[in-house]
């Protein structure tokens, strides 16, 4: 059969290499391509190229390897795809989309936290305080939120955060 004056197969073939090499500039581009089509809903282009590239792939192969019909292996080939995509989105771009969680924290997030001095803190001056977490170990110039000395090795209770620096206060169990 030929659609537009090409063999079917040829056209698999052409539309596997654009659609190949698309996903490949999507690949290297995508933050752009996905701002300039972020405007459009329902329009995921990380799961278009993809459709499109299994879609001509198994057109490509079914065409070449069996004696099905035309129409029967577009079909089959548009079901496949369809599958592989709707996967691809479930189990790939989901938990990769909830996941994007980033590990740096916020002055907010500070308030409240226990670290411990690590360069004395003196009555009107800086110190150096540190605080574990999860996601790593944190380091803050830090002042007495009293104006009171600090020792090191004092286990601290954090007040407030801004600018960079962490008021805290010694802390009581």
């Amino acid at each position: 059969m030929e659609i537009v004056g090409l063999p079917i197969q040829t056209l698999y073939l052409y539309i596997l290499i654009i659609s190949g090499s698309l996903t490949l500039l999507y690949l290297l581009f995508g933050d752009m391509v996905d701002g300039i089509f972020e405007a459009v809903p329902l329009f995921n282009v990380a799961l278009i190229f993809p459709f499109f590239t299994i879609f001509s792939a198994s057109g490509y192969l079914l065409e070449a390897a069996s004696s099905f019909s035309t129409v029967l292996i577009a079909i089959l080939s548009f079901v496949v795809a369809l599958i592989l995509v709707i996967l691809l989105h479930l189990f790939i771009l989901v938990p990769l989309r909830s996941a994007e969680e980033s590990l740096v924290f916020t002055e907010e997030s500070l308030r409240g936290r226990i670290g411990k001095v690590i360069v004395s803190i003196p009555e009107d001056g800086f110190g150096e305080v540190i605080i574990e977490g999860v996601s790593g170990t944190i380091s803050k110039p830090a002042f007495s939120y009293r104006n009171v000395p600090i020792s090191s090795d004092t286990k601290v209770l954090i007040i407030e955060a801004e600018k960079g620096n962490v008021a805290v206060v010694p802390y009581e169990a």
